[in-house]
């Protein structure tokens, strides 16, 4: 290992506390890449965390939070050789109550099946399978497909791959 300095640099909007969706385009030392798609809020916690808090724990030690982690090595792909994007769009939903809070997360996990399903079709290589039997609420979905075709060309219309 040689001593080097890195440099990160993110917009503190990155902090705020809610429900976000986000993709990790992962950049392997052959120049491969691989992406990961996820969400903040989950069922062990009423309070959704931010992609920041998120960011470190996918990339931790933890096992029972660093899915990104082990879908790298689980590939044999050590994640202290690649270089890393976090495209996050939110908060999609505010934290509100803890009755609603349950609501709100299924209706983002909906949202997060179909963001990683639409990468998948658009050509991307996926490393995680996101389940969900929750509806989507398409109006809303419509809104968070458009602002990650921003930042993914093959996401945006007429250039999507046919399922």
């Amino acid at each position: 290992m040689s001593t080097k300095t890195y440099e990160l640099t993110f917009d503190g909007g990155l902090l705020e506390r809610g429900f976000w969706l986000y993709v990790w385009e992962i950049t392997t030392p052959g120049q491969r890449c691989v992406y990961y798609v996820g969400r903040t809020g989950d069922s062990s916690s009423f309070n959704a965390q931010s992609p920041f808090n998120r960011m470190g724990q996918h990339l931790g030690s933890q096992v029972n939070s660093n899915a990104l982690r082990r879908h790298l090595q689980k590939r044999g792909i050590q994640p202290e050789h690649c270089s890393f994007r976090l495209v996050a769009y939110g908060p999609v939903m505010e934290i509100s109550s803890r009755d609603q809070h349950r609501k709100r997360r299924d209706k983002v996990a909906a949202m997060e099946k179909a963001l990683a399903e639409a990468i998948c079709a658009a050509g991307y290589e996926v490393l995680n399978t996101v389940t969900c039997r929750v509806p989507l609420d398409e109006e809303a979905f419509a809104e968070v497909l458009e602002a990650f075709a921003e930042k993914f060309e093959r996401l945006k219309k007429g250039k999507r791959a046919s399922a």
